[in-house]
């Protein structure tokens, strides 16, 4: 009798480790919120904006919305894999304007078009497989080899067509691919969701996606281990090089027309995506569904100043503001993440 009541424990005892399991439950309460600002802060700004401007939920403007900002949304995907290995891919505004151009060229000179997406695609992994090699192999800054990308390869772009528009052409389902709807859903949305979807299942259940994170935490313990360490980097980098260029590929299939001025600027977007979305630039942490909904945000809120008429000085500036926010909300969490 005397054991029985002595491994039950006092009621002193189980009030006092009732107190720390109260505490843990708020700290996973508080982390949880922590962790999910920027899905809230979606949720609000659509709340905001629905309010402000009736015709944001019309089904037009969500369609119109989606379109827009897949392209960005799909280079972004390939911008976070790079960025999980404590990388930078300055090149892929680049890459996707010589994508756009490499397929209407293609296009216009009889070339089918399912070889001719596959070329163009093909163009991009090999440009982001070089410069990701040049970083992996040399030990170069990736921040340097992809700003001589983007430099060099934007050259090449022009030298195409003397820096000329290239009529496209094609089949009428090749227009569909970029310009096409299901629906009200664009299908170049859907592209994008299932990139997104195909991406988080690679990073997150494949031996592959654990190098990556493995690498980005600490590019010397994983050598030491043994993982492939060139090889991971020089892969994804590819990867973005192919994405840039099949967003390249999808704008040529909606405007008909490859345009070499095509993608300016857009490895700011891609970065500030990634970034919002709460992936670490110095690598080892964040995901693919963080860069989705960030690229939403952006897009709401672009979208949201045009319905108000605001310029797009505004927008930048309301932009910078949400990304100083992030980065602050950002640092929270890791703070958070060393204490545990």
């Amino acid at each position: 009798m005397t054991a029985s009541l002595g491994s039950t424990g006092s009621p002193g005892s189980t009030l006092a480790s009732a107190v720390p399991q109260g505490e843990a439950r708020r700290r996973r309460g508080a982390d949880l919120i922590v962790k999910s600002n920027l899905l809230l802060v979606f949720l609000g700004l659509c709340v905001v904006a629905s309010l402000l401007a009736p015709q944001f939920l019309t089904g037009r403007n969500i369609a119109n919305l989606l379109q827009q900002s897949s392209l960005t949304g799909i280079v972004a995907i390939g911008m976070t894999m790079v960025v999980l290995t404590a990388g930078i891919d300055l090149s892929v505004g680049s890459v996707a304007a010589f994508g756009g151009m490499t397929i209407a060229l293609l296009l216009g000179s009889g070339v089918p078009v399912l070889p001719a997406i596959l070329i163009s695609v093909a163009a991009g992994a090999v440009f982001g497989a070089f410069m990701g090699g040049m970083s992996a192999y040399l030990s170069l800054p990736s921040f340097m080899t992809t700003l001589a990308g983007l430099t060099a390869i934007r050259g090449l772009t022009y030298l195409l067509t003397d820096g000329k528009p290239a009529e496209a052409g094609g089949s009428e389902a090749f227009q569909l691919l970029g310009g096409g709807f299901i629906g009200y859903v664009p299908i170049v949305g859907v592209i994008f969701v299932a990139i997104t979807v195909l991406a988080a299942l690679v990073l997150r259940g494949t031996t592959f996606g654990e190098y990556v994170y493995a690498v980005g935490s600490n590019k010397e313990a994983a050598r030491l281990s043994g993982l492939p360490v060139r090889g991971v980097i020089t892969t994804v980098f590819a990867v973005s090089g192919a994405l840039a260029a099949l967003a390249g590929v999808l704008l040529t299939s909606r405007l008909t027309v490859g345009q070499p001025t095509a993608f300016n600027g857009l490895e700011l977007d891609a970065i500030a995506a990634v970034v919002l979305g709460g992936t670490n630039l110095f690598g080892g942490r964040g995901g693919v569904f963080g860069t989705f909904v960030a690229v939403l945000l952006l897009s709401v809120l672009r979208n949201l100043c045009n319905l108000l008429g605001l310029g797009s000085f505004f927008q930048m500036v309301v932009t910078g503001l949400i990304l100083l926010v992030a980065l602050v909300l950002n640092m929270l969490i890791e703070r958070r993440g060393a204490r545990a």
